[in-house]
């Protein structure tokens, strides 16, 4: 009976310590950038990297306390940070790529391609992933000027096989905007795009099948937590979940129509959702059902990074939102 007794308050405890870790509140502060910040990435609890509008690069060393920024060569927004370990990130920046190989202390434009003029449009550069020390995607669209508009001509993807020193453009049957792309492993990964597009490959990208999401929403971002449970979000209160590798996609009703543009779990359980007039939403049961919390602003968020023990959005006006758990 003690050993029950013991153990039931064991468990009550866990419980909520558990609650207390994931219900912490956000706070608000800002950068000094005046454009928007579109992206937010952290290789440890203290370092992490912020960018957005006009190349604006800032990093922190004491956990977002304080920002330094740090200027590069161009003036193209910069959609996504991305650190495939401590020392070696890539910057994609519109039309441009940049990489450092010394943990941001310097970045080096780099081009995927030797020769861009042999595409049907203009790249616009949208996320990078790797898979391994060697095999790596860079994916977005090609674009052209027409009557002052841009339009989208094709989908851009291009593979690595030796670490990012060359670059491939893989053929996609899909013309659409695809806008991020997420892997579990080696083998299986996903991409999202213009229409509702999801994308899905078993053999590490070597071949893209069409899966069906049932939307024709934009989705603008993808996060899988193995190969079978994963989530998309996107325009108008998007949220679609599967539980068997994306073979069936369901969508999730929560009552809050504002345009959704990332989603990342920090565990199985438990999922964080931003977007536009400053939304965070907040799963704990596999993103069956989302809870609002208050963010402390009602600007537009467009990045986020979750963690265990903490969490950083960022958005309009360079403005950052963190909780710690």
């Amino acid at each position: 009976m003690f050993i029950f007794k013991k153990a039931i308050s064991i468990f009550i405890f866990t419980a909520l310590i558990s609650v207390s870790i994931f219900a912490q509140s956000w706070t608000a502060s800002k950068t000094g950038s005046k454009g928007d910040l579109i992206s937010v990435y952290f290789t440890s609890a203290n370092t992490g990297w912020v960018a957005g509008d006009d190349g604006y690069l800032a990093s922190t060393n004491d956990g977002g306390k304080t920002w330094s920024q740090k200027r590069i060569e161009t003036q193209d927004s910069i959609n996504e940070i991305y650190f495939r370990n401590q020392d070696n990130g890539y910057l994609v920046a519109g039309r441009k790529m940049f990489k450092t190989t010394d943990a941001g202390r310097s970045w080096k434009e780099f081009r995927p391609l030797n020769n861009y003029n042999n595409l049907n449009g203009t790249p616009d550069f949208l996320s990078v992933r790797f898979i391994g020390k060697k095999e790596g995607f860079i994916i977005g669209s090609l674009f052209k000027v027409v009557g002052g508009k841009e339009m989208i001509t094709d989908s851009l993807v291009l593979k690595t096989t030796d670490g990012g020193e060359t670059w491939s453009r893989l053929s996609i049957p899909y013309k659409k905007e695809i806008i991020h792309l997420d892997f579990v492993n080696d083998d299986y990964g996903w991409m999202v795009g213009d229409g509702g597009l999801i994308l899905a490959t078993t053999d590490g990208g070597q071949n893209w099948e069409l899966q069906k999401s049932g939307t024709d929403q934009p989705l603008y971002n993808i996060d899988f937590r193995d190969k079978n449970e994963g989530y998309a979000v996107g325009k108008r209160g998007t949220i679609l979940r599967t539980e068997n590798g994306g073979k069936i996609w369901e969508k999730v009703k929560t009552g809050f129509p504002e345009t959704f543009l990332r989603v990342d779990f920090a565990d199985d359980k438990n999922g964080w959702i931003v977007g536009y007039k400053g939304t965070i939403l907040r799963s704990s049961d596999r993103g069956k059902t989302w809870i609002k919390q208050e963010s402390q602003t009602t600007v537009n968020l467009f990045g986020l990074y979750i963690t265990k023990k903490y969490g950083f959005a960022v958005g309009e006006s360079g403005t950052v939102v963190s909780v710690q758990k």
